[in-house]
């Protein structure tokens, strides 16, 4: 895949495509076919401060944790962003989803995960 600009972290989508977050500030979502979908900054009108890890949970929504701004945020496919974590972040990196609702988020500066739980849709 070419033409990214400093791409930092991938993860698959359940459609098979995958999405990558870059360095410069913004994330791509891609098709299997590696054909390019849309950038979340521009489909949802989010200024990312410095985008890293990324993840994909079972309801195909995107989340993607904020080096600059310490946060998580949740990109559903339809509707706006959802900050999912706001404080009790340093530096988060890398990111996983669990079907179960669990968030795994590795924060650099603490030297540890830390796990949230979000309601991804009423049981």
């Amino acid at each position: 895949v070419p033409n990214l600009q400093g791409p930092r972290y991938v993860s698959p989508v359940p459609s098979g495509g995958f999405v990558v977050s870059e360095e410069c500030g913004d994330v791509k979502v891609f098709m299997s076919s590696c054909k390019f979908v849309c950038s979340l900054s521009s489909k949802y009108g989010h200024q990312f401060g410095n985008p890293a890890g990324v993840c994909v949970d079972t309801d195909g929504s995107i989340l993607v944790a904020d080096e600059q701004r310490r946060t998580v945020h949740l990109f559903p496919e339809h509707g706006a962003p959802i900050c999912l974590v706001s404080t009790g972040l340093r530096r988060p990196a890398g990111m996983a989803c669990s079907s179960s609702g669990h968030l795994f988020v590795a924060d650099t500066v603490e030297n540890c995960v830390k796990v949230f739980k979000y309601c991804v849709r009423p049981p």
